[in-house]
């Protein structure tokens, strides 16, 4: 009896050392659609997070500008967003901090092959005073998303007031992939991010109807941060557990698994974690 026991003690001491000792809990997450899109999170870091932590992550993939609000509605335990603008107006506000950016990679104006407009080639300034004057067909998020956002700031650089009333400027209201649809179906053009538009290429077998015509602007730079929520903001945000998931993603093993992540042989997503 006292060997069967003195077995089973070190057998529970066994498990407990190779166990997460977090196993169990569940980590609440927002995000923007790019990353839920792209399979990033479903085929590898959620995996990935449980199998090394054993804590499970349960995300919702919105634009940014709703994910930061679940956040400052306490819904959220963290969030993985890409509008580096509004995410300090909310961490200056107290609901999110500890911002480390962790990945990043760039805007794309897509468009038909045809080009109707003729701005292959050119600068997003050049581009976007194109597609106005020819009042060519563009499809416009129109959510709040980090992209929707970035949109919006290229019309202002570019000197334009945002085209919200034109008949020519279709604002879908609708996630990445749905809108890239929408201005296919139209013959027209929109903005996304590459690691979407990859995607997008990917289901259609690698020949997209609509094709990259503007790219490689700096002002394309999309970065991709993770925030802890405040506990001065929502006192039951589980802090510790956003921690260890933002200093997870930017281990040199995450950062080496996101890089590796690619889809026709190409990256998604750029890690640079600091």
């Amino acid at each position: 009896m006292n060997r069967l026991y003195g077995f089973a003690l070190s057998l529970v001491l066994a498990l407990a050392l190779v166990l997460p000792a977090s196993a169990g809990q569940t980590l609440m997450m927002a995000t923007t659609t790019s990353t839920a899109n792209t399979g990033l999170l479903d085929e590898l870091i959620v995996p990935m997070f449980l199998k090394d932590t054993g804590i499970e992550i349960k995300f919702v993939a919105v634009g940014t500008g709703k994910a930061l609000k679940m956040a400052e509605n306490c819904d959220v335990d963290v969030v993985l967003v890409h509008a580096p603008g509004a995410e300090k107006v909310y961490v200056d506000k107290g609901v999110l901090t500890d911002r480390t950016q962790l990945m990043y990679n760039d805007f794309i104006i897509i468009g038909p092959e045809s080009d109707p407009a003729g701005v292959k080639g050119m600068t997003v300034t050049d581009a976007l005073k194109t597609i106005q004057a020819k009042q060519a067909v563009f499809a416009s998020r129109g959510d709040n998303s980090g992209t929707h956002k970035k949109e919006l700031s290229l019309w202002k650089s570019a000197g334009l007031s945002v085209p919200e009333k034109s008949a020519w400027y279709v604002q879908t209201g609708q996630g990445m992939i749905a809108t890239i649809t929408i201005a296919s179906e139209k013959n027209g053009y929109t903005m996304t991010d590459r690691g979407t538009y990859i995607k997008y290429a990917d289901t259609k077998g690698g020949n997209p109807p609509l094709k990259v015509l503007v790219e490689g602007d700096k002002v394309l730079f999309n970065q991709y941060s993770a925030l802890a929520v405040n506990t001065g903001h929502c006192k039951d945000a589980q802090y510790d557990m956003a921690k260890q998931y933002i200093a997870w993603m930017a281990s040199p093993a995450t950062q080496k698994a996101i890089g590796e992540f690619k889809l026709l042989g190409k990256k998604l997503f750029i890690p640079n974690a600091q």
